[in-house]
């Protein structure tokens, strides 16, 4: 527990003056409802730190990405009304069309997976090694129900189910 302190606390330190607090919003097929809190990003020399201060999840491990557009809406595809659809897929500017880790060679928005308490709260912050604040800016932070195992088996975008909350990054 020290060791997560200190690092954190590493992290903190140099951190950027100019975070980005992104305020997220549970998310349906008709529109982004209820505040679910907020979560603030900040530059370090070792990526961005994304620091969450969530309520109201399911408890458990959930996929956490940064995804193409900076819209929350719901959109159609496939005949499918798709809560939050308007944000489009994860970010991935190289068009390497693979999900992988944070520190891998996938998707630039595969974010570590946000831990959830059992009270339904997420405050552990996590690192994106590979991101800067210019790749985050103008796009969605979204937050899925379920787990991610950062691969595309045995199920397709680390196996993470819907689209829970989300949140324009500007």
């Amino acid at each position: 527990m020290k060791s997560i302190i200190a690092f954190t606390l590493v992290l903190a330190s140099s951190a950027a003056l100019a975070d980005i607090v992104v305020p997220l919003n549970v998310v349906d097929e008709k529109r982004a409802g209820a505040s679910a809190g907020k979560v603030t990003i900040s530059e370090t020399r070792y990526g961005l730190v994304f620091t969450p201060e969530l309520q109201g999840l399911p408890a458990g491990t959930h996929g956490f990405h940064i995804h193409q557009n900076p819209s929350c809406e719901p959109k159609e595809k496939d005949g499918k009304v798709a809560a939050a659809g308007a944000a489009g897929g994860h970010y991935d500017p190289d068009n390497r069309n693979k999900h992988d880790a944070p520190w891998g060679d996938g998707h630039l928005g595969d974010l570590p997976a946000l831990y959830v308490n059992a009270n339904g709260t997420a405050t552990q912050p996590v690192l994106a090694p590979r991101l800067k604040l210019s790749d985050a800016s103008g796009r969605a932070l979204m937050v899925h129900v379920g787990g991610d195992n950062h691969s595309d088996h045995p199920a397709t975008l680390g196996g993470g189910g819907a689209r829970f909350a989300c949140g324009v990054i500007k």
